[in-house]
């Protein structure tokens, strides 16, 4: 089953490792995999373009379908081995709804999370302003503190969604994690480092966690000021 598989992907990404948690949550290990590295453009290679036009990671193929795209490739894989491993998507309209919103909220966190990370690397030297990093900066505390809010109405020991594990955890997480490793304060954000405490210990998580970051558990302080 998961040999017809086929994941080419980077460390750290959380497009990528949100594909690996689903692998793993479906029991679906033992699925071809590369681990490719963006520094040295591998995710530009003919290999992958043939895959993805895009140049994009993750890169993913189950026989003779294509789903690159993270959330379409997690869908698509609740969807074709919905009866293995745990509901990822509940059938309860409410439950459901929940987990839709969550799941796409996401994104708006991982993309002004980006905005600050990645200002200085997009922005060059001569054009950066300190006005537009403040803004970005202003932007990503208030989408965190909107996180706080969800997080502090649902009941001690919840998931994103409610108390089962979901599709939202499985999307969300590796974005919460992404602002832990470049310094989101925990104390300043407590909820969101519950939350974190409580997923990271998930044998999906575990099992897929980013291998650089095993070898350097020293995070960066990017964010250590939000």
């Amino acid at each position: 089953m998961a040999e017809d598989m086929t994941l080419f992907w980077g460390s750290g990404s959380p497009p990528c490792w949100r594909v690996m948690i689903a692998l793993e949550e479906k029991k679906l290990q033992g699925y071809q995999q590369k681990l490719l590295s963006f520094e040295k453009m591998e995710h530009k290679s003919k290999e992958v373009m043939e895959l993805n036009p895009r140049g994009q990671l993750p890169a993913f193929k189950h026989g003779n379908n294509i789903v690159n795209e993270s959330y379409a490739a997690c869908l698509y894989l609740e969807s074709q081995f919905k009866s293995q491993g745990p509901q990822l998507i509940p059938d309860s309209p409410e439950e459901q709804a929940m987990v839709y919103q969550r799941m796409f909220e996401a994104q708006t966190l991982q993309q002004k999370l980006s905005d600050v990370i990645y200002y200085t690397w997009r922005v060059p030297e001569a054009e950066r302003l300190e006005s537009a990093l403040k803004r970005n900066k202003e932007a990503l505390t208030a989408e965190l503190q909107l996180w706080e809010q969800y997080l502090q109405k649902m009941e001690a020991g919840s998931y994103l969604a409610g108390k089962s594990f979901s599709m939202a955890d499985v999307v969300a997480f590796p974005v919460v994690a992404y602002a832990v490793r470049f310094g989101l304060s925990q104390d300043r954000y407590p909820q969101l480092g519950l939350y974190y405490s409580l997923v990271k210990e998930r044998p999906s998580v575990k099992a897929s966690w980013p291998p650089h970051w095993l070898q350097n558990p020293q995070g960066m302080d990017t964010l250590k000021d939000l």
